[in-house]
């Protein structure tokens, strides 16, 4: 089988484990700068070209999208799509995961357990806003922020205030969140690939940083997850339309909140906590439903 991955870093620990699993197994994975793709726009003919070359002859695309190119990845995983290759997550659900408001909106519809979150413009509803999530304290978060950057843990009324208006003032869209302090500054990431919990690790912020990222220097560990924390990540993978994402969550006294799911999740962390080999698991996911998908198209024709 051969396999396109749209990345712009080769060497990432992630991109490197998912071209090896695929050579393992015999098949071909290419990694295709994203910034290097062109869209070519005709009737009953969409390509992509990469270097000036028409791309031809894959079976299945691998979108590995950075946040700052969400919008021009998409354009170039649709037009992978509408050429007829099969993909490990689709177009519109990478769009959804992106779009953090629209993502809490959609597992709010089908309730899933999310901590207290308002989103307001008018800088005069700052007040409201902080009392609607039960705070001081709260979170506040940048809409486009990953990996932990543009989030902020304002402890007072008055810190809250100046941070919103920070951000208002920079024109930029954020959200305001509840502040789970019994979670303790750690998070779970489960791993959900076709429907399945496949491995769980417990995150823990770096000491005085209530934030859990490993990028920013926590730590993970294997953990065991609940019953209703393994449906809350397969039910929020299902309604978000993903096969493959990461489902961040807290464990709150009422059950478990999700604070993201995230359609490229890293595979470093989770391979090293848990031992398995996720990389693996997500190309032998490639090869069986992408068969299967060309298999179901050409008994349409």
């Amino acid at each position: 089988m051969k396999i396109a991955m749209l990345a712009r870093n080769a060497e990432l620990y992630s991109h490197r484990r998912l071209v090896e699993a695929a050579e393992e197994r015999g098949h071909t994975l290419d990694i295709l700068n994203t910034l290097r793709c062109t869209v070519h726009i005709a009737s009953h003919r969409p390509t992509v070209s990469y270097n000036g070359e028409t791309v031809s002859g894959y079976d299945a695309v691998i979108p590995r999208i950075g946040a700052s190119i969400t919008n021009y990845g998409l354009a170039i995983l649709r037009q992978f799509e509408m050429a007829g290759v099969w993909p490990l997550n689709e177009s519109v659900a990478i769009g959804r995961s992106r779009d953090k408001l629209r993502s809490m909106q959609i597992l709010a519809k089908h309730g899933l357990g999310l901590p207290l979150t308002a989103f307001a413009h008018d800088p005069k509803q700052t007040e409201e806003v902080i009392r609607s999530v039960k705070g001081p304290p709260v979170v506040i978060k940048l809409l486009e922020g990953t990996q932990g950057i543009g989030v902020v843990l304002a402890e007072t009324e008055a810190s809250a205030k100046s941070v919103i208006e920070a951000f208002r003032g920079a024109n930029v869209n954020i959200l305001v969140q509840e502040f789970i302090k019994e979670a303790g500054g750690t998070d779970i990431r489960a791993l959900v690939i076709g429907g399945k919990v496949v491995a769980a690790m417990q995150r823990t912020g770096a000491p005085d940083d209530f934030r859990s990222n490993l990028h920013r220097g926590g730590s993970a560990k294997l953990i065991k997850i609940t019953p209703e924390e393994r449906s809350t990540a397969v039910r929020a993978a299902r309604k978000m339309g993903l096969n493959v994402c990461g489902v961040d969550m807290l464990r709150s006294n009422h059950g478990p909140v999700i604070m993201e799911v995230n359609s490229s999740p890293g595979l470093e962390g989770i391979e090293a906590a848990t031992g398995k080999d996720i990389a693996g698991m997500i190309i032998d996911f490639v090869t069986v439903n992408a068969k299967a998908w060309k298999t179901k198209t050409k008994g349409k024709g």
